[in-house]
């Protein structure tokens, strides 16, 4: 993989040993569907979760969605990957 170099670069978090996240979303989210396709096409094995299915997730996410976030907590990405 090759990266970018200068000012424009974009840097992304390192890819985790694990290739398992867990996806924050909701219905009808192009950015969560974005970043679902974009999570899959990197070898991540996803599991998507509905905020609005959970009051405590949607009071914690609200419209804060996409997130992806590895079993050990840490958040991989936020809105785009």
């Amino acid at each position: 993989m090759s990266e970018r170099s200068g000012a424009g670069a974009k840097r992304c978090a390192p890819a985790p040993a694990d290739r398992r996240v867990t996806l924050y979303t909701r219905s009808g989210c192009h950015l969560c569907d974005q970043m679902m396709a974009e999570l899959q096409r990197r070898g991540y094995e996803v599991d998507p979760v509905d905020v609005d299915g959970d009051r405590e997730l949607k009071k914690r996410y609200g419209w804060d969605v996409p997130v992806a976030v590895t079993p050990d907590g840490a958040v991989l990405a936020k809105h785009r990957l």
